[in-house]
């Protein structure tokens, strides 16, 4: 199976903290709309496989109306092999939502709902410049459940000046709305933000890493707690409502990009197209691809397969690490990760490298600690 990835380039306004491809200007969704449906035309013959997953990202794919979503659905069903039920995933923004467009989109074929809620602290939502209000993300909420069953929500936690009892009463919240899946991620300080300005300039400042790390035990053992599955680092979802998108991407399944910024990878090497929306869409209007393409080596494979293992709790197969890499890169993976395994950070089960609860918060620095940079023979 194979999925596409769409990316809707556009926000009603910039948060603070993010450094995605967007612009804050969408009186050209029309024409951006066409270029995203002459680039999955241009772009028909590079998936063999059936499609599984559709997700709608950005940006914000709620700015987009009804009408235009279904241009695009019927874009992709009609240029690619569509399994009959696919996972249709649609973010959007509390502030855009009404129950006319809820019931809108899901009648298109939508059936998956990410909520982009981040926080139900308003004095959260204004540090991070976010359009709505805790109780429109509610609100958002309850109208979603009127007609979606399958509902993921967005939460931030270690933003600036957020204290313990803070996060406790936004997991309350969260819990309260009963809703299928959770991501919940650690705000990091990205380059050219207006977050990375105000703490240079001493407006604000972040947590230190243990209160972060503090309220993500303190979210993992809530969810945990109360029914949901922690599949994936960032991930949370009650049995049965794992994202079939999201799972495809970190088992190393195919996926096109489609849009500007979009990645797409095929297996051997993976694309990214402009992140320029004007010069996007002057190249697909020219029937040219505007990416760059990265064929990718045998050290970049293990380097992925480290970094998405260890964030999944299926964890790195060292049996698939040796059929497809070969011997010496599972030797020397299991070598190297014998001290993180003897810190009890790591652990191996059934051949997997996995890590453990004590682990999980620190997995991604422990990923870039195993990954082969330079490679020689030497190193093995």
């Amino acid at each position: 199976m194979s999925g596409i990835y769409i990316h809707v380039p556009f926000c009603r306004k910039a948060c603070h903290y993010c450094n995605f491809h967007f612009s804050t200007s969408a009186n050209y969704a029309d024409a951006m709309v066409l270029a995203l449906k002459k680039e999955i035309e241009l772009r028909k013959h590079e998936v063999k496989l059936p499609i599984e997953t559709i997700y709608f990202g950005g940006g914000t794919p709620s700015i987009l109306s009804a009408i235009q979503v279904e241009v695009l659905i019927k874009q992709v069903t009609s240029c690619f092999d569509v399994i009959q039920t696919p996972e249709i995933t649609f973010e959007v923004n509390p502030d855009d939502l009404s129950k006319n467009y809820i019931k809108a989109i899901y009648n298109l074929g939508v059936n998956r709902l990410s909520i982009g809620i981040q926080s139900f602290s308003d004095k959260e939502l204004v540090l991070m410049n976010r359009a709505h209000n805790s109780k429109q993300a509610i609100q958002a909420v309850l109208w979603a459940k009127e007609v979606f069953n399958n509902i993921s929500i967005d939460l931030l936690y270690g933003t600036p000046h957020t204290t313990f009892v803070d996060w406790q009463q936004n997991l309350t919240t969260a819990l309260s709305l009963d809703v299928s899946h959770i991501s919940s991620y650690a705000l990091t300080l990205e380059p050219k933000t207006a977050l990375e300005h105000f703490v240079k300039k001493g407006v604000v400042s972040l947590l230190d890493e243990q209160d972060v790390e503090e309220q993500f035990l303190h979210l993992r053992n809530i969810l945990i707690t109360s029914g949901y599955e922690h599949y994936e680092l960032s991930s949370f979802g009650k049995p049965g409502y794992h994202s079939k998108n999201n799972t495809a991407y970190w088992k190393g399944k195919s996926y096109l990009g489609i849009g500007p910024s979009a990645h797409g990878y095929n297996g051997n090497s993976r694309y990214w197209n402009v992140s320029n929306n004007a010069q996007y869409m002057k190249r697909i209007n020219e029937k040219q691809l505007p990416q760059t393409i990265e064929k990718l080596s045998v050290v970049d494979k293990f380097n992925e397969a480290i970094m998405i293992g260890l964030r999944a709790s299926w964890g790195v197969s060292l049996p698939q690490m040796e059929q497809g890499l070969g011997i010496r890169y599972r030797r020397y993976l299991e070598t190297q990760a014998q001290r993180y395994v003897n810190e009890g950070l790591l652990s191996i089960e059934e051949e997997c490298l996995k890590t453990t609860p004590k682990g999980m918060f620190l997995a991604d620095g422990i990923a870039a600690e195993l990954f082969l940079i330079d490679f020689l023979d030497t190193s093995l």
